[in-house]
This record gives C-alpha cells, structure tokens and sequence, in this order.
C-alpha cells in the first residue's frame, strides 16, 4: 500500500495564511473537536461550528495579506463575520489542528440570490474566486463549503449545506423553488494555502474599480 503520508504534508502544514500553529486557531479547533475522536466526527463538529458561528459577509475583504490569515478572522469582532474564503479558511486550519489534512478549491460563479447590490457596486455578476475547503477523509478529499450560515439561508430561501464527513458539500444550483441559486463558471483547481497573487490578479481584472481604489465595494457594512 501507497504511504500518502509525504503527499498531504502541505496540507497539514502551518503557513501564513492558515496558521494553525496559532493560539487562536488551537483554541478555537480545541473547542469544537474531541481529541482521540473518529476525524470524520471532528471535521463535522468543526464545520458546523464555522458555518454557523460566523455570519457570511461579503463586504468585509481587505486586499492585503494579513487580512487572509485564519487567525485574523478569529481575533476580530465575531459580529464582523466572514466571507467565503474568511470561512474556508477557519476551517482548513482548525482542520489541521487536529491532524485532518485540508487544502482549498477556487471558483468563479454566479450566485442569483441575495448578491445584487454586491454585483451592483462590483460592476460584474461574477464573483470572482469563491473558496471552499476540501478534506481528507477516508483516504478521498470530500468538499465542504461553511459559507452560509444557517440565518441567512432562511433568509434566502435555500436549505443550509449540510455535511456528514463522506459526501461533498457544495452549494446546490437550485433553490427551494426550483430556481437558479448558483452557477459554477470557472474552476482554478486546488491549493495548499492560498493563492494571494493569482486571486488579487483575478479581481484586478475582473473588478477594475475596486483595484484602483483599493477599498472593497461596501465595505464597513
């Protein structure tokens, strides 16, 4: 048999962005996960605990590094929230805390609900590399998007994404009423961190206005 072990190093590495070497991001994994447990059972808990502690907001991305790290989000005001890629990488890094290997999968989409004063002041309907986490489990990666807080799918109408450790969890293309929720464009394929340069190259060519001013659409809400 196959020793993975070398192969998922990277994505059970610390680095800059999920630094799951720091007190915060320890802390906050220690807390929503049982030590010696099933991992499946653990990156259940530990995505439950991030879909749901921290409402989505989309208005609140800095273009800089720091902005980026898990710990960042952790130590700000939890009112604040967190966008896509603030979630996914709560999550990859609270994840290897306790020895699951996590890495992220970028997308471009469309999301038809709830985003069009964002499309609005971004200019585009297209939003531009949306991140979810994907982690190794039962020796395949499984998908696993905490997003969307529960609150807010009750306020769009969809149901939340649920996840069971076995099954990948992406937003659905449907709403509960059979219309368009969201529409996968562009794929970009996998990461052990974050792709800082390549995902601030992608908004300087998809959203011109917010590059040159340097200040995300909204932000503040």
């Amino acid at each position: 048999m196959t020793d993975l072990t070398p192969l998922l190093t990277p994505f059970l590495t610390p680095n800059a962005y999920v630094d799951s070497d720091h007190p915060a991001v320890v802390d906050y994994a220690t807390r929503h996960s049982t030590p010696g447990s099933d991992p499946v059972a653990n990156a259940v808990s530990l995505y439950y605990a991030v879909r749901d502690d921290f409402r989505y907001n989309p208005w609140g991305v800095e273009a800089r590094p720091g902005a980026f790290a898990a710990s960042a989000v952790l130590l700000r005001d939890r009112e604040a929230g967190g966008h896509c890629i603030d979630k996914a990488n709560v999550l990859a890094a609270c994840a290897r805390v306790v020895g699951i290997p996590s890495r992220f999968h970028f997308a471009n989409v469309r999301n038809h609900i709830g985003t069009e004063e964002l499309e609005r002041q971004l200019g585009t309907s297209l939003l531009v590399f949306h991140g979810y986490v994907e982690l190794h489990l039962g020796g395949r990666w499984v998908a696993a998007t905490p997003a969307f807080n529960r609150e807010l799918c009750d306020h769009l109408g969809v149901a939340p994404l649920e996840f069971d450790g076995h099954s990948d969890s992406v937003f659905q293309q449907y709403d509960h009423a059979g219309g368009r929720f969201m529409e996968y464009v562009h794929d970009y394929g996998t990461f052990a961190e974050i792709p800082f340069e390549l995902m601030i190259g992608e908004w300087r060519q998809h959203y011109p206005t917010f590059m040159a001013s340097g200040r995300w659409p909204g932000r503040g809400r």
